[in-house]
């Protein structure tokens, strides 16, 4: 399996989205995540299903999935503004970079049910979310665990995506999440401090937006060698 995690989405997107726009992304992402679910069961993902970013159609069920990018920089958030603009712009180019390569990448459920809100949209316009993994995270954990989250009602419509990964070790393990909780997965590790999704989700402070930073990139570089790991397995 070939997937090279320095490769930048933006690079073949056409200037549009990576998300939607970047044929690499897509075929990386078909080519990791097409593999046997935690029981055993294998999911196959194919990218021919005309308006549909990657289907799966079987006796498991019929899910619809699009990309999002997860690694929030805040870069073009007004609030962050007067913070960011303390950084040299060479180091927000690399931060912004390393999100979308592969380790900064993650596929959702991207139907829309009932004509509401998909997930990956639901995690933005959610103040107290704010795109951030970490946060998206912790309401996964909790929907695994039945107690409530901001994310709850968007979580719940997909109930039948999330139990195709029987429990939450399961969610981590598949989507190679585990540098984002602890060693038994009982909690996730924030890159910020957590009040129960108290506001705000987003830094405010230079000192803040520097651990948030420091913390994200960790992730990803971990990740990515996750990913790397996996490519040489499958190989």
């Amino acid at each position: 399996m070939l997937i090279d995690t320095s490769f930048d989405f933006r690079v073949d997107s056409g200037g549009k989205d990576p998300d939607s726009h970047s044929p690499t992304l897509r075929m990386y992402h078909k080519r990791l995540w097409s593999r046997p679910l935690p029981g055993g069961v294998p999911f196959e993902l194919r990218d021919t299903t005309p308006g549909v970013y990657l289907h799966q159609c079987s006796e498991l069920g019929d899910f619809q999935l699009s990309s999002d990018a997860v690694i929030a920089t805040f870069i073009r958030y007004a609030a962050t503004a007067r913070v960011i603009e303390q950084i040299p712009q060479a180091e927000h180019d690399e931060f912004d970079r390393l999100g979308y390569t592969m380790g900064g990448m993650m596929v959702f459920p991207g139907n829309k049910v009932d004509g509401k809100l998909t997930l990956n949209a639901a995690r933005g316009f959610n103040r107290k979310i704010s795109d951030r993994m970490d946060l998206t995270l912790e309401c996964i954990r909790r929907h695994y665990r039945h107690e409530n989250s901001p994310l709850s009602p968007d979580l719940g419509r997909y109930a039948g995506f999330f139990a195709l990964f029987e429990d939450f070790r399961g969610y981590v393990d598949f989507f190679l999440l585990q540098d984002l909780v602890s060693a038994d997965y009982e909690t996730v590790r924030f890159f910020m401090p957590f009040n129960d999704f108290d506001p705000p989700a987003i830094p405010r402070d230079l000192d803040t937006y520097l651990e948030f930073r420091r913390l994200s990139i960790e992730f990803t570089e971990a990740r990515n060698r996750r990913i790397d790991q996996l490519a040489l397995e499958v190989d």
